[in-house]
């Protein structure tokens, strides 16, 4: 019985690699606190090659003053639609340096999606509503997940070599992401920490509900 586990793993172990390893990134705050709903991702380290990016549409919504989902994340070159679900007008702009535009008042649907060719956060506003934020996280690489209750994700698939395991979430300071180091995707399992410094929370005051008789 023994020979024979042993040989399975030996055909196994080829297979692992083969299909890609899995990365486990726990995500906290200052105070070690677990932080749901970060985004972890992946970027290959110096020498290891990029996977080939496939773009694909996305939608980012507005339903009932705010933006759904408040996070959305795409790859490099990826198309987002911003449908407007209300029954009144909305504003869309954003002024990151990952991707600047703006979509003057509208209902319904755009004709045209906005397309996000370069990897970052992007912040997105309405002009007639200001307690509306959503973010557009841009991706290097198809290598990423976003953490749970217990403030940890998995991201499997890794092919091998060395990559960079970097996180973010919304509350972070500045909008920018930190650095968890780097895994070996040879590894059947690996695992990263990222410890993020968030800045303070300050709600802008949202206008009563109910009111949906407004032009705006």
């Amino acid at each position: 019985m023994k020979r024979v586990a042993a040989l399975f793993a030996v055909f196994l172990l080829p297979c692992l690699t083969a299909w890609g390893g899995a990365v486990t990134v726990s995500v906290t705050d200052e105070s070690g606190k677990p932080l749901r709903g970060a985004v972890v991702f992946l970027e290959p380290a110096p020498g290891t090659p990029s996977l080939p990016v496939a773009s694909a549409p996305a939608v980012m919504d507005q339903i009932d003053k705010a933006f759904v989902p408040q996070v959305l994340v795409v790859t490099v070159g990826s198309d987002v639609s911003f449908p407007n679900s209300d029954n009144i007008r909305h504003h869309v702009y954003s002024f990151s340096e990952a991707r600047s535009f703006e979509l003057p008042l509208y209902a319904g649907k755009p004709a045209d999606p906005v397309r996000f060719p370069a990897p970052g956060v992007v912040v997105l506003g309405c002009n007639i509503h200001d307690w509306m934020r959503g973010y557009i996280v841009v991706v290097p690489q198809p290598l990423f997940a976003t953490t749970g209750e217990d403030g940890k994700a998995t991201i499997g698939g890794v092919p091998a070599g060395h990559w960079r395991v970097s996180g973010w979430h919304p509350d972070v300071a500045e909008h920018r992401s930190a650095s968890g180091g780097e895994i070996d995707g040879a590894a059947p399992v690996s695992a990263a920490s990222i410890r993020l410094a968030l800045k303070r929370k300050l709600q802008l005051r949202r206008a009563p509900a109910g009111r949906t008789t407004d032009r705006y």
